[in-house]
């Protein structure tokens, strides 16, 4: 989507994903109150916040995995969580990519990545295959396109989880705590194959418990508390000087356990 012009001449750019008063609760919990946030074109924000904070909950909300129960998700500007809408649909346009890798274990590498280009895209499948290679080829992986995922390191399987999701050539990428199944030792190879999303202009909005990764890719933080933001900004004024005392509890708690 091109930018458009403020009133003083100055272009910005429309945002990608734009949610505005989403709420979502399960029976008495509610879970989301009230977000609103948007991801500008090429742009990369982070959420972070405790667990149960309600980041994995807005990310599945936006992919329509979940119903919302009030406010609207828009794509490119097109309201995506109107019941009319067909959630296959927005799901060809969106990559999401969990904290778990499911692959499916009966199919090779290769076959994991074709297989949404050509059931959902209509993809051919040379065409599908010709792409999962450069992929897998750009992020050193072209060697283990045969192999099944029980073959792969937790690290090479959620690269591949994520090598996927881009295989359809989505607008955005969703990706929520895609480190915290893995073993330390295996975090920085995942993290360095988002930092070159990031640096190709990939829309991303993430969910993340790595301070010192979202502060290096993010271009805004926002700060989840009891289901709702409560504080956002850049990396450096969230992580050098947060406002408000429950970011800076929560930092803090982070600095303690040696994960800031």
């Amino acid at each position: 989507m091109r930018g458009e012009r403020s009133p003083g001449g100055l272009e910005f750019r429309a945002p990608v994903l734009d949610i505005r008063g989403v709420t979502k609760s399960y029976g008495e919990r509610e879970v989301l109150r009230g977000i609103d946030l948007s991801v500008a074109e090429h742009g990369a924000v982070a959420l972070i916040g405790a667990s149960g904070s309600g980041k994995s909950t807005l990310l599945r909300c936006i992919d329509l995995l979940e119903e919302i129960d009030d406010g609207d998700v828009l794509l490119d500007g097109e309201v995506i969580t109107d019941p009319s809408v067909r959630p296959d649909r927005v799901r060809k346009r969106l990559g999401i990519v969990f904290q778990g890798f499911n692959l499916f274990p009966h199919l090779t590498v290769l076959d994991n990545i074709v297989l949404a280009p050509v059931r959902a895209h209509g993809v051919p499948r040379a065409q599908a295959e010709a792409r999962a290679h450069e992929l897998l080829g750009r992020f050193g992986l072209d060697d283990r396109a045969d192999a099944r995922p029980e073959r792969l390191s937790g690290g090479q399987q959620q690269r591949v989880a994520i090598v996927r999701a881009l295989a359809t050539q989505p607008r955005a990428l969703l990706l929520d705590e895609i480190t915290s199944a893995l073993d330390p030792e295996l975090v920085g190879e995942v993290l360095s194959l988002v930092r070159d999303l990031k640096a190709d202009g990939m829309t991303m909005l993430l969910a993340t418990h790595e301070m010192s990764f979202a502060a290096e890719v993010a271009d805004e933080i926002c700060f989840l508390h009891e289901g709702a933001i409560v504080e956002r900004g850049t990396p450096e004024r969230i992580f050098e000087a947060p406002e408000r005392e429950e970011t800076r509890r929560f930092l803090r708690r982070l600095l303690e356990s040696k994960r800031l």
